[in-house]
């Protein structure tokens, strides 16, 4: 790369060499922004001229090596009669080309701040999608509990059927038994749209830690949109280090670039979220089925062999049936809540956006030599900076949002840990229950069955307890939970003591 005299000296002699004015690159070169949007930009960078003025007939060109056969190109392309040439260098051209497309150095494409704002539109989309997906698993659940509830009226019809036999009790048997089939029929209502999500619920790719320095692109776009990070550009991190030095736009495409990275980190969490919603669907199935295999098992070594074996066994193969089903789901989503707090783990630990560009003094090396200073300049027009400014705010904003994220994410992996506990609990009550009532000689195998049970409903304690504990440790740090939040309402025309700030408090929505 040409610098200084070196750099005005070599234009100086390509325009005397082709008989034209010479221009370098500056960000107020640009050409018509329509024409641009219908021209192919790849193939004529490939060529080596970029159309900077089109109007009455005549084209003005940027070129890097002006000629009759390039003047024959350009008029054929944009369809003019005449063709005036302006002569620059190659890396000019380059540099050109990438600030109309919108990007900064090295660059691809899809690093513009328009396909990110796509990008992060299909994000939201995704989210969108996930946050329809936990009310249906909310809802399963809530059908779970209508199936357990119209199985207990069912039992209880048939145990007083069993017990009592038809005579005055009938009209109440066959109201319980009744009134049990329409609930269970109302919860599988609620149970089965949810389960036939199962398979619609896409893998959480955790995020990596990008600084700007690669881009996330869509594919797929015309089906369901699917997404890729591009290879590292070749120094991009040592032009983000020269924060301060570089142009308004160029923050604002780093910046624009950081809120697609931070909405790909709110989407793979909301990802665990439902994942997680999905585990304690399958726990609420499971200690669905506990309840029904206990009641089955406790019946047969009650009452042994009978005419009423049948239902004892039905009762204990429905519930396995069901504590199958449910562990299948719990074993397919566990690995969200493990793999959601290590992301949120890790990400905590990195900087914010503002300790990144305006990193605090002692931060930095030699910083009592020379200190950061925030780019602001006297010259500086108050519009120039505040559209930057703002595009500062919102990225910080966004990153609260993450960090509001993170949280509920936690929060999701403490819910889910409860629900372990209370599957645990139920399970191990279960095996204490057994071990009590049937205390006359109950024979090795069923106390072997007995100590099984409660220690497997201990294990399921304290693994809930190790998911919960870190929700309560990060509740403790952050003020959203509880108290008042306080935001500015930034005016980078005015100075900051005039700048309105809006309080909400903790009740508000």
């Amino acid at each position: 790369m040409l610098a200084g005299l070196e750099k005005y000296a070599a234009l100086a002699a390509l325009s005397a060499r082709h008989g034209c004015p010479w221009v370098e690159y500056h960000e107020s070169v640009s050409g018509p922004q329509f024409l641009l949007w219908k021209l192919d930009m790849a193939r004529l960078r490939a060529e080596g001229w970029f159309p900077r003025e089109v109007a009455a007939g005549r084209a003005t060109v940027i070129a890097t090596a002006p000629g009759p056969a390039l003047a024959a190109k350009v008029r054929e392309t944009l369809g003019v009669q005449e063709v005036e040439f302006q002569v620059t260098l190659p890396e000019d051209l380059t540099r050109i080309f990438e600030h109309n497309q919108d990007l900064n150095p090295g660059f691809p494409p899809t690093a513009g701040r328009t396909p990110l704002a796509r990008v992060r539109t299909y994000l939201a989309g995704r989210r969108s999608l996930l946050t329809h997906y936990r009310p249906l698993l909310a809802k399963s659940r809530t059908g779970l509990a209508f199936i357990r509830t119209g199985l207990s009226f069912i039992t209880i019809a048939l145990l007083f059927l069993r017990l009592l036999g038809a005579g005055y009790y009938l009209l109440l048997e066959v109201f319980l038994l009744i009134s049990g089939v329409i609930i269970v029929y109302d919860g599988l209502k609620w149970y089965l749209p949810a389960r036939a999500i199962f398979a619609a619920l896409p893998f959480c790719v955790a995020p990596g830690t990008a600084g700007g320095t690669s881009v996330l692109e869509a594919y797929n776009e015309e089906e369901t949109p699917q997404f890729r990070r591009c290879a590292e550009v070749p120094g991009a991190a040592a032009l983000r280090a020269g924060w301060t030095s570089m142009s308004p736009v160029m923050r604002r495409r780093y910046l624009a670039s950081d809120r697609t990275d931070l909405a790909e980190e709110r989407t793979v969490l909301a990802c665990y979220r439902t994942r997680m919603a999905k585990v304690r669907t399958g726990l609420a199935f499971t200690r669905t089925g506990f309840a029904f295999i206990s009641l089955g098992l406790g019946l047969l070594r009650q009452f042994e062999a009978s005419r009423w074996l049948a239902f004892d066994l039905g009762l204990i193969g429905v519930g396995a049936l069901m504590a199958v089903e449910g562990f299948f789901w719990y074993v397919r989503g566990r690995q969200a809540g493990v793999e959601g707090l290590d992301s949120v783990r890790e990400k905590t630990s990195e900087s914010t956006i503002w300790d990144y560009f305006f990193p605090h003094r002692h931060a930095l090396p030699g910083a009592d030599k020379n200190p950061m200073v925030l780019p602001v300049k006297s010259s500086h027009a108050p519009g120039i900076w505040a559209t930057t400014g703002l595009a500062l705010e919102r990225t910080m904003l966004a990153e609260r949002r993450n960090v509001m994220a993170r949280l509920r994410t936690v929060m999701a992996r403490a819910r889910t840990g409860f629900a372990f506990i209370r599957t645990g609990l139920s399970l191990f009550l279960i095996g204490v229950a057994f071990m009590l009532y049937f205390l006359r000689a109950p024979g090795l195998g069923w106390t072997f069955f007995h100590y099984a049970m409660m220690a497997a409903g201990l294990l399921l304690v304290a693994d809930g307890f190790v998911w919960s504990l870190p929700a309560e440790r990060m509740r403790r740090q952050f003020s959203y939970c509880c108290g008042e939040m306080e935001i500015t309402i930034p005016d980078y025309g005015t100075p900051a003591r005039f700048w309105q700030k809006v309080v909400f408090g903790h009740g508000e929505g």
